[in-house]
């Protein structure tokens, strides 16, 4: 059974389980180890402290890429992966397999383990 957690933390989600991006649908690069997803909208407060975390733990960790995406402007996307707030967090290993999802501002602990699956 998936682990969950409460919003914020890094956590498994059962349906995400196969599913797969490119650097099209992100419009960027996938990291070489790991990619952090960040899906955002214009007027999100806790978007803004998310990407100061996800930038950081990208900046810290060799290998990991950070790409934030415009949640309004790529609805197709965010219906398909059941975005439902922002900010939501995925993160994708070396292939674009999501492996974990966070809804909410994660702390910055969470995330770097998070990307020990990942990677």
């Amino acid at each position: 059974m998936p682990r969950q957690r409460r919003s914020g933390r890094i956590r498994v989600r059962g349906r995400d389980g196969g599913k797969r991006l490119g650097a099209a649908e992100l419009g960027g690069a996938l990291g070489a180890r790991a990619t952090l997803v960040q899906f955002s909208t214009a007027f999100c407060a806790p978007c803004r402290a998310t990407r100061g975390v996800l930038g950081e733990v990208a900046d810290m960790v060799p290998g990991v890429a950070h790409v934030e995406i415009d949640a309004e402007d790529h609805l197709d996307l965010v219906r398909r992966l059941d975005i439902l707030r922002t900010p939501t967090v995925l993160v994708l290993d070396a292939d674009g397999r999501i492996v974990r999802r966070a809804t909410g501002q994660p702390r910055k602990a969470d995330v770097i383990a998070a990307l020990g699956e990942a990677v």
